[in-house]
Formats: C-alpha cells, sequence, structure tokens
C-alpha cells in the first residue's frame, strides 16, 4: 500500500462574524474538533455600532484540509463571509511584537544596531536591558528575534497576523 501525502499550504483567513458572545469558542471549537492547529488568531471589532468583528486566522494543511475548513467556517450562522487570503491574491500581513533583550557592553550595542536596522523602536530602557516594539511582516520579526537570541533575548510577546487583501477593493 502507498501512502500519499499532500503537502501542507499556509493559508491566511478571514471570517466576518455578528459580535457576539461565544463566536470565538465556536470557531475555535470548530478547529480543535477535526483536529486543525491555528498559528494565529487576532479579532477585532471593524463596525461603529459593535455589531460586527472581523477575525484573522493563520492556519496550514493540505488543500482538502483548507478547503473543509472554509466551508464549515461558512456553515457557522453568526458568520457573515470568509475570504482565504492566501488565494484571493496579492495581501498584506503585518504583526506587532514586543521583544525583550538584557546585555551590556558590545552586545548592548549590537542590539542597538540591529534594531535600527529593522526599525524596531526601544519602548523600555533600563540599564540592564531594552524592550523593542516591531512591526512588519512574520519573516521580518522571526529574523529579528532569532539574532536576538546570541543578544541576550529574555522574552518574546507577538500579537498574531492582521492581513488585507491589497488594492481598493474590500474582502
Amino acid at each position: 500500500m502507498h501512502i500519499k501525502h499532500e503537502a501542507e499550504e499556509r493559508h491566511v483567513l478571514t471570517v466576518t462574524v455578528d459580535n457576539e458572545a461565544g463566536i470565538l469558542a465556536k470557531i475555535a471549537g470548530l478547529f480543535t474538533a477535526r483536529g486543525y492547529n491555528i498559528d494565529s488568531l487576532t479579532v477585532a471589532d471593524i463596525t461603529e455600532n459593535h455589531a460586527v468583528s472581523r477575525i484573522t486566522i493563520v492556519t496550514h494543511g493540505p488543500p482538502n484540509q483548507i478547503d473543509q475548513i472554509h466551508a464549515q467556517l461558512e456553515r457557522l450562522v453568526p458568520v457573515h463571509k470568509v475570504v482565504d487570503l492566501t488565494e484571493a491574491g496579492p495581501h498584506v500581513a503585518r504583526e506587532l511584537a514586543l521583544v525583550k533583550v538584557a546585555g551590556a557592553g558590545e552586545k548592548r550595542v549590537e542590539a542597538l544596531r540591529l534594531a535600527d536596522i529593522f526599525r524596531a523602536k526601544a519602548v523600555d530602557t533600563t540599564t540592564e536591558s531594552f524592550i523593542f516594539e516591531l512591526t512588519g511582516a512574520p519573516d521580518k520579526i522571526d529574523t529579528f528575534v532569532t539574532l536576538m537570541r546570541d543578544l541576550g533575548l529574555v522574552e518574546v510577546g507577538r500579537t498574531g497576523i492582521v492581513a488585507m487583501v491589497r488594492g481598493a477593493e474590500g474582502a
């Protein structure tokens, strides 16, 4: 018997939902019940009257699994719209991170130099440490965190990805 393994793909999904108690639990439960993983999750109120929220989910899996997630999300009652930004075309994805680095001497100077290159802003400074604020594409943040490991990385906090389709049209 030959087992066929499909290549996993990373997908960014936006889900427009009624802003009501329990909707996030329903969506997380959908993923949990089927053994799917959520790599990143962000939620924000997007209307003036607080009636609708936008959930951005980053997940991965073979194409048929992504299609199944999309279809099952659309079946949930408070869901208005599901858009797979990965398939919709060019999109912009950004994330915010706080990165704490401790160090002295040359390592401290190098941390500041790298922060400048990555356009990270020092939002807290003590004589022993910095907390840098960094926004950008997830790969940029991954690279910055990797470089800081050798310089005294203490802690990292990340918001999760927020994304939109490029151009004048809404998703």
